[in-house]
């Protein structure tokens, strides 16, 4: 179970899409995570990991070196 807050100007969008299209705003709640949880996954990663290698956590791979590593040599 999930309870989402909107702000009050995104909360009427839902409702006036789920009137018009005879759906529920449930159904348009969960089309949008399934559609962007990737989205932001992969964004909190890459931002972790620039946090990582600005401390010195982690190091970077020049592309040069994963090209030859992995035969992509042109």
């Amino acid at each position: 179970m999930l309870a989402i807050r909107l702000p009050p100007e995104i909360e009427n969008r839902p409702d006036a899409l789920a009137k018009a299209t005879g759906r529920t705003k449930t159904y348009y709640a969960r089309e949008a995570i399934l559609e962007h949880i990737s989205d932001m996954e992969d964004l909190y990663l890459a931002e972790q990991r620039l946090v990582d290698i600005r401390a010195g956590n982690s190091q970077t791979v020049p592309l040069e070196e994963v090209m030859k590593r992995y035969g992509l040599e042109g």
